[in-house]
């Protein structure tokens, strides 16, 4: 207890960094996510070509490497100057919208076909029948696997912290250096985490049953 108590401010910091850089990818994830469902059941072959290879690539790039890309490779090639923090939230949200993207598509493909021909029988145009008939009934059917998604989203934020972003991992590796038990530290950190995941499960089991009841 006393390594929290001794050193709040450092788990705190770390703390707020892990929720900043969870929150912000997240944010980044869904709305890629979305962009890509979308190119995913579009009439354009060149849209579903192109959403196919990023979902394919994405999805079979180990997220460790897809860092190493983004801190080392991307300021370099496309983005120099480029925050850390930035790179990471990057690498994690465009890592993540695959997972998400498919998801969705899944809802998709669960809407029975009959809702999207009678929203063209109306005159709607594909990006208004998928924006106000397809992808709201699609969102209720992918709101417990976005739910998963999110939470590997929070774990797989703790690789951030080897590349100089603030979070939990990072401060775990400065207590760690002061002379701290490791292992003490560490449960610490797993708590944070788990105290973490446990509350964007809860929200997204009550947002589940939100949607449920409103059917």
């Amino acid at each position: 207890m006393h390594v929290l108590l001794d050193d709040f401010a450092l788990f705190r910091h770390g703390f707020v960094g892990t929720l900043l850089l969870t929150s912000v990818s997240a944010a980044l994830s869904l709305a890629l996510g979305v962009l890509v469902a979308a190119c995913r059941v579009s009439p354009v072959p060149a849209l579903r070509i192109l959403a196919t290879v990023w979902v394919t690539l994405l999805r079979n790039t180990p997220v460790t490497l897809l860092f190493l890309v983004a801190v080392f490779a991307a300021p370099r090639i496309l983005f120099p100057g480029t925050s850390h923090f930035a790179l990471a939230v990057g690498a994690l949200g465009c890592y993540t919208s695959a997972f998400v993207g498919e998801a969705l598509r899944h809802g998709v493909d669960s809407v029975p076909l009959g809702q999207a021909e009678a929203a063209r029988s109306l005159g709607m145009t594909f990006p208004q029948t998928l924006r106000l008939v397809v992808l709201p009934q699609a969102g209720r059917t992918a709101v417990a696997p976005i739910g998963s998604l999110m939470v590997a989203l929070t774990k797989n934020s703790a690789i951030a912290g080897s590349f100089d972003v603030t979070d939990l991992f990072a401060e775990q590796r400065r207590l760690s250096a002061t002379g701290h038990d490791v292992l003490e530290v560490f449960v610490w950190i797993a708590l944070a985490y788990l105290l973490i995941t446990f509350v964007i499960s809860e929200l997204f089991q009550l947002l589940e049953h939100r949607l449920a009841v409103a059917r």
